[in-house]
C-alpha cells in the first residue's frame, strides 16, 4: 500500500520482488523491525543472517566481512555482490550476479581496479587481468564453464588470507584446493618427495603455484609458462639452486650447475626445446628421491629412463654419475684425464709461448724491418695447398661452433640466435665440418701412404734426435749464448711438432666426435662415466688445439719477423728465398728453384700448374 506507489517511502517494484528468490517471503521477514504499523521512518540494515546464518558466519569471518564489521569502507556487504536486495535471484539463473558465467567479471569490479586495490594489503592489484590470460581464463572465455574461476580456488563466502590456516589459498592447502579439479596430478604430487614434504608441514617445499604461478597460470605448451622446457631449469632452480634451502635441508648444492655443464645443459642453453630437462629425468607431479625404488632415478631405473629417449639404453649406466662437475668429476677416470689435460694445456701452450716469446724479441732486435725479397722457392704442391685450405675453414668453423655450444650466453655465439632453432642449426653446422674433416683426413691418409710426393713429405717430417738438438740451438741463440743461428733441414722441429701434434689431435676428436654423435652406443653398453670421459676429452682436446694454433702456428706464419705479415706459402706454393736460405741452410744449394717435380705420383697435376 505504501511502497508500490509514487510517494515518500521508497518505491518497490511488485514485479521485481515477485521474480526473485524471495518472492515467497513476506516484508518482515528481512524488515523485521516494520513488524507493527506505522513503522519507524529509519529502519536498521537487513540482516541476511538470521536466514542464511552459515553463510553469514563464513562471510563475517573472511577478508570482506571483517571489513564490514570494522566499519571500513572498503567492506563489501551481501547486495554488493548479489545485486539489489528486491531483485536477488538464484545463482544457477543467468541473471544472476553471482551466477558462474559471471564471477569473474564481479570479482574484477574491485580486484582489477588499481585505485581501489591501492589501499588494500593485496599484493597483486590486477589479478582479473592475469587470470584471463591465463589457462584457465581462455577455458573459460571460450565457453567453458568447468573452468576454474575465482570462486573454486577463493572459495565463496569464506574468503580468508594465505595467512589462515583454514583457507583454500594456505600454502599447504594449495595442493588440495587444486587436486579438486586435477585429482590425478593430485593423487601423484600427494606421494612425491614434495607432497611428503608439504604434509610435514615445511614450508619451503613446493606446491602447485610455486610452479606453475598463481592466477597467470599458463599451459606447458607456451613460451611463457614456467613450465616450458626453457623454463624449467630456471623453475626448478629457483629451489634447487638456492643456498638458504639447499643448506637447511641437505639438499645437492649443484645440480644445476652440473646441469648446465652437462651434454644436456648446454644444448638447453643453446636454445634446444627437445633435450632433456629436470622434469624429464625426474619426473614432474611424481618426483621421487633417488633412493626410493619407484623413483624414475633410481639405479634400478635409469636405463628405462634414459631409454625414453636413448634406445637401448643399457643398465651399466648406473655406474656412473649425472650430477658432477667436469673438474670434480665422482669417477677418477674423469677427472685424472681432466687434471692431466688441465697440466698438458698450461706446460705445452705456455712452453709454446714462452719459446715463441723469446724467439720474437730476437729476432726483433735483430731484424727490425720487413723483409723484401723477389726470388722465392717452389714450396708446395697444388693438393698440399687445396688441403690446407679446407682444414683451415673446417678448423675454424668446427672450433666456432663447438665453442658456440659450451659457452651459449658467450657474445660471439649471438649469431646462431638470428635462426628459428639455434641448437639445431649450430649442430648441423658442426656435423657438415666435421663430415668434411674426415673426408679431408681420409684424403690426406691416402695422399700420405700412396703418392711419392706425400710420402716424400712423411718422411721429411719424422722426428729424431736431431731435432731435440735443433731446439737446444734455437734457445741458445735466442738467448744469446750462441751467436751461430740454427740450420734446420727441409723441415725443423717447429713443423714437425705441428704436424703430429694435428695427427694426433685430429685423430683423438674424430674418435669422441663420432662416440659423441653415436651416443646411444656407449649409453647402451658402458657405464655412464665413459659418456662424460669421452666429452671431457672432446672438449679439453679442442681447447689445446686451438690454443696451440693461436700460440704457435699464429706466430711462425703470422707473427714471425721474419715472415710478417703473413708467410704466403700456404696459398701460392712459394716461399721466399732469402727466408728458406736463412732457416733450411741444410737443404742443397743447386736445387732448382722454380722446378715443379715433387708432385704426387697420382694427383692428377702438370707440371704446367
Amino acid at each position: 500500500m505504501c511502497h508500490s506507489q509514487e510517494g515518500g517511502a521508497p518505491l518497490v517494484d511488485v514485479s521485481v520482488l515477485k521474480a526473485s528468490a524471495h518472492a515467497t517471503l513476506a516484508c518482515v521477514s528481512c524488515h523485521t523491525q516494520a513488524s507493527s504499523l506505522p513503522h519507524s521512518e529509519k529502519l536498521k540494515a537487513v540482516n541476511c543472517g538470521s536466514c542464511h546464518s552459515t553463510e553469514a558466519r563464513e562471510y563475517l569471518s573472511n577478508r570482506h566481512g571483517i571489513k564490514v564489521g570494522g566499519n571500513r569502507p572498503e567492506g563489501q556487504v551481501c547486495g554488493d555482490c548479489h545485486g539489489r536486495p528486491h531483485a536477488i535471484v538464484s545463482p544457477s539463473d543467468p541473471n544472476s550476479p553471482v551466477s558462474r558465467a559471471r564471477i569473474p567479471s564481479l570479482c574484477a569490479r574491485c580486484h582489477d581496479n588499481p585505485a581501489m586495490m591501492r589501499n588494500t594489503a593485496l599484493a597483486q592489484v590486477q589479478s582479473y587481468e592475469s587470470y584471463m590470460a591465463s589457462v584457465h581464463g581462455k577455458a573459460f572465455a571460450k565457453g567453458n564453464m568447468n573452468a576454474a574461476i575465482c570462486s573454486d580456488c577463493h572459495g565463496l563466502h569464506s574468503l580468508l588470507s594465505t595467512s589462515d590456516r583454514s583457507s583454500n589459498i594456505f600454502r599447504q592447502n594449495v595442493p588440495e584446493t587444486c587436486g579438486r579439479c586435477h585429482g590425478q596430478v593430485f593423487a601423484a604430487y600427494r606421494n612425491s618427495v614434495h607432497g611428503r614434504a608439504v604434509r610435514a608441514g615445511i614450508d619451503a617445499a613446493p606446491v602447485c603455484t610455486d610452479c606453475h604461478g598463481e592466477h597467470l597460470i599458463l599451459s606447458p605448451n607456451d613460451p611463457f609458462s614456467l613450465v616450458y622446457p626453457s623454463s624449467i631449469k630456471q623453475t626448478c632452480g629457483s629451489c634447487h639452486a638456492a643456498e638458504r634451502i639447499t643448506s637447511a635441508y641437505s639438499l645437492p648444492k649443484y645440480v644445476v650447475n652440473t646441469y648446465d655443464q652437462s651434454y644436456h645443459g648446454l644444448a638447453a642453453r643453446n636454445g634446444s626445446l627437445t633435450v632433456a630437462n629436470c622434469a624429464s629425468c625426474h619426473g614432474h607431479h611424481d618426483i621421487l628421491p633417488s633412493s626410493d625404488p619407484a623413483s624414475s632415478v633410481n639405479k634400478a631405473n635409469l636405463a628405462a629412463t634414459c631409454g625414453k629417449c636413448h634406445t637401448g639404453a643399457g643398465r651399466r649406466l648406473a655406474q656412473g654419475y649425472v650430477h658432477s662437475t667436469p673438474i670434480k668429476s665422482r669417477n677418477i677416470v674423469v677427472r685424472y684425464v681432466i687434471i692431466f689435460y688441465l697440466t698438458l694445456i698450461i706446460l705445452v701452450i705456455g712452453g709454446m709461448f714462452l719459446h715463441n716469446l723469446i724467439d720474437f724479441a730476437k729476432k726483433l732486435s735483430s731484424h727490425f724491418r720487413v723483409m723484401k725479397v723477389s726470388a722465392t722457392e717452389f714450396r708446395f704442391v697444388l693438393s698440399e695447398r687445396l688441403q690446407h685450405i679446407i682444414l683451415t675453414i673446417t678448423f675454424f668453423v668446427l672450433a666456432y661452433s663447438g665453442f658456440a655450444r659450451r659457452f651459449p650466453e658467450a657474445w660471439w655465439s649471438s649469431p646462431f640466435k638470428l635462426f628459428e632453432n639455434p641448437a639445431n642449426t649450430r649442430g648441423m653446422i658442426h656435423r657438415v665440418a666435421a663430415g668434411i674433416f674426415i673426408a679431408l683426413c681420409v684424403y690426406h691418409w691416402w695422399f700420405v701412404s700412396l703418392t711419392r710426393r706425400g710420402k716424400e713429405q712423411v718422411n721429411a717430417l719424422k722426428p729424431g734426435l736431431q731435432d731435440f738438438r735443433d731446439l737446444i740451438a734455437t734457445a741458445k741463440y735466442d738467448l744469446g749464448i750462441s751467436k751461430v743461428p740454427p740450420g734446420f733441414g727441409k723441415y725443423g722441429y717447429i713443423e714437425k711438432s705441428e704436424y703430429w701434434a694435428l695427427v694426433w689431435g685430429s685423430t683423438i676428436m674424430i674418435i669422441t666426435g663420432l662416440a659423441l654423435v653415436f651416443a646411444n652406443v656407449i649409453l647402451r653398453y658402458l657405464p655412464l662415466w665413459v659418456a662424460e670421459l669421452v666429452t671431457s676429452i672432446h672438449f679439453y682436446e679442442a681447447v689445446l688445439a686451438t690454443l696451440a694454433i693461436l700460440v704457435w702456428h699464429f706466430y711462425w706464419t703470422i707473427f714471425d719477423p721474419d715472415v710478417y705479415p703473413m708467410n704466403w706459402s700456404w696459398i701460392t706454393g712459394r716461399s721466399a728465398e732469402k727466408h728458406v736460405r736463412e732457416t733450411k741452410p741444410e737443404e742443397p744449394e743447386n736445387e732448382d728453384k722454380t722446378q715443379k717435380t715433387d708432385l704426387p705420383e697420382s694427383s692428377g697435376e702438370s707440371n704446367a700448374s
